[in-house]
C-alpha cells in the first residue's frame, strides 16, 4: 500500500510560491470532477477534460495534473475493460457447468438430479469468478482513495504521481 502514498514532489520552494491559490483549487477542483462518474456517464471524462482544455494554458501545474487525472481514468477503463473481458468466458462456464450438474439439458420436469462430476470446474470457475469481482472491488477502492489523495495534494500545491496510470496523454 505504501505505493499509493508516494508523491512526488518535483518543485522547489520558489515554484511552489509561483503557484496560485486559483491555480492549485483548479488543479485540486479537475481531480475532484472525476467523482461525477456516479452522477453522469462518462462524467469522470467529460469535466476533467472540459476544466483541462479551458485551464491547461493558464499554468503548467493545471496542465499536469489535468493530464495525470485523465491518464488515470483512461487506465482504469482500460483494466475494467480488461476485467470485463476476462468475466464474460468464465460466467459462460460457471453457467454451462451448473447446467451440466443439474443435468438440465436432459430432463423437462421438475427432478433435480445432479451430476457430481461437474463440482470441480463449477468451483474452480467460481473461484476465479470471485478473484475477478475482488480485483474489480480493490480497483475502485484505489480510483477512490488516489482521487483523493491527488485532489488533496494538488490542494497543496504538490504534484501527485497516480499509481497503476499510463501515460496516454503526455
Amino acid at each position: 500500500m505504501y505505493w499509493i502514498f508516494q508523491v512526488k514532489n518535483h518543485q522547489s520552494n520558489n515554484m511552489e510560491n509561483t503557484i496560485s491559490k486559483h491555480h492549485r483549487n483548479m488543479a485540486a477542483f479537475i481531480h475532484l470532477s472525476t467523482f461525477t462518474k456516479y452522477i453522469f456517464p462518462f462524467g469522470n471524462f467529460i469535466f476533467p477534460m472540459l476544466l483541462w482544455f479551458l485551464n491547461k494554458e493558464k499554468h503548467p501545474f493545471v496542465d499536469n495534473n489535468g493530464k495525470q487525472a485523465l491518464n488515470f481514468q483512461i487506465s482504469l477503463l482500460l483494466y475494467g475493460f480488461i476485467l470485463g473481458i476476462i468475466i464474460i468466458p468464465v460466467v459462460l462456464m460457471a453457467g454451462w457447468e451448473f447446467a451440466e450438474l443439474t443435468n438440465f439439458w436432459q430432463y423437462n420436469g421438475h427432478n433435480l438430479d445432479l451430476n457430481l462430476s461437474s463440482i470441480p470446474s463449477l468451483g474452480i470457475n467460481i473461484a476465479i469468478l470471485g478473484i475477478i469481482v475482488v480485483l474489480g472491488v480493490v480497483l475502485a477502492l484505489v480510483d477512490i482513495l488516489c482521487t483523493i489523495l491527488a485532489t488533496l495534494r494538488s490542494n497543496e500545491g504538490i504534484e501527485y504521481k497516480y499509481p497503476l496510470s499510463i501515460s496516454f496523454l503526455k
